[in-house]
């Protein structure tokens, strides 16, 4: 019987002598044919090497209100400069940086405006709060070693960060805190709500709830495009009550039911005919993970449906930020890891879901989707 992993590791041993040998890549450098797979794994190399200076960019871009201020250009430098407190030099410094990652344009000389990502950058607000608030995983990744050391129930500053309830509580303290965590979550869940809304249809579900589902922004979303479903919101007390304002607000009362409980330790409200968990699962270690699915699995009668949409990992075309990203974000959090669609799958049977299927997105790097059959 033939051992294909032995093969495949036999390979994968040759595959890398081959390619960390200096005559090799003196050779692949030079031939014709093979010179442009020989740049562009360059290119990569280097991408990995100059990453964190890539984002710094991005975000000194963004809390410096560089967008804001590039949206009324064309702007010389000598403009520029005193609206970011810099000096002339140092804006030029940035200003240059952001042209080679398409964030900014020198349209005319000493005439800057928005370059293409830039533009992009500038006109979305959600992904704006989302730079700002990875200083804090910058900051846990100063010493990436240490971070993994380190036992995962040490505080860090992104485990202080989503302390739930902390994070919610509107005393005057935590002002700040508060807000930056209600408009990352609504920035958040948008994205995810527009890859859901593009890939799966409701027309035959009639009553819909989302288990920790926070202020409601994804039932929003969902409701508005599908005006006919019936909402229902689960989540900690603290939470619901605002939940529930917020929804009635924007889709109407009579459409809205708010359940308030803790999905671990009480049972998930019955009579849906689908069930969604947003964002939720690759928040949690594999046993709770795994009680929370059986927790929704018992309300849900045969036939009901179980959609969860997050990151997820070892996506086609969507790799890096399945295990690279969300695997070292999730682990200075203190919980959760990313998991594959297959992982996903096996989670579900064993909580006792007759059948799941993987639903292609759009924007994997936003979220994919399974959707599960009770």
């Amino acid at each position: 019987m033939i051992d294909w992993s032995a093969l495949r590791i036999g390979w994968i041993k040759r595959r890398n002598r081959v390619f960390a040998n200096p005559r090799f890549q003196y050779w692949a450098a030079r031939l014709p044919l093979i010179r442009l797979i020989a740049r562009r794994r360059a290119n990569a190399a280097f991408d990995l090497l100059a990453g964190f200076a890539y984002s710094q960019v991005l975000r000194a871009y963004v809390e410096g209100g560089l967008f804001e201020i590039l949206q009324d250009g064309p702007l010389g430098v000598g403009e520029i400069a005193p609206r970011m407190a810099l000096s002339e030099t140092a804006a030029l410094t940035l200003l240059r940086a952001g042209r080679a990652l398409m964030l900014t344009q020198e349209a005319a000389p000493d005439r800057w405006m928005l370059g293409e990502q830039g533009a992009v950058f500038a006109a979305n607000a959600g992904v704006q709060a989302m730079i700002r608030h990875h200083r804090l995983l910058y900051a846990d990744l100063a010493d990436p070693l240490a971070l993994l050391r380190a036992d995962r129930r040490e505080a860090t500053a992104l485990s202080r960060f989503w302390t739930y309830a902390g994070a919610l509580q509107g005393v005057a303290e935590r002002g700040r805190q508060t807000a930056e965590y209600s408009q990352l979550m609504a920035a958040s869940q948008h994205f995810v709500a527009d890859e859901v809304l593009a890939s799966v249809r409701f027309r035959d579900v009639r009553r819909l709830l989302d288990v920790g589902g926070g202020h409601g922004a994804f039932l929003e979303a969902i409701g508005t495009a599908w005006p006919h479903l019936e909402l229902g919101l689960f989540d900690l007390p603290e939470v619901a009550e605002t939940g529930r304002q917020h929804l009635e607000a924007a889709v109407g009362a009579a459409r809205v039911c708010v359940h308030a409980g803790n999905f671990f330790k009480d049972s998930i409200p019955q009579g849906y005919d689908m069930v969604s968990l947003i964002r939720i699962l690759h928040d949690h270690d594999d046993a709770p993970a795994l009680a929370l699915l059986a927790n929704i699995r018992a309300s849900l009668a045969a036939g009901a449906r179980l959609l969860i949409a997050e990151p997820m990992a070892r996506i086609r075309g969507a790799e890096p930020m399945g295990e690279a990203f969300f695997g070292l974000y999730l682990w200075a959090m203190g919980s959760g890891r990313a998991r594959s669609p297959a992982e996903i799958t096996t989670m579900l049977k064993q909580a006792g879901f007759a059948h799941a299927r993987l639903v292609a997105t759009a924007q994997p790097v936003n979220a994919s989707v399974i959707i599960a059959r009770a």
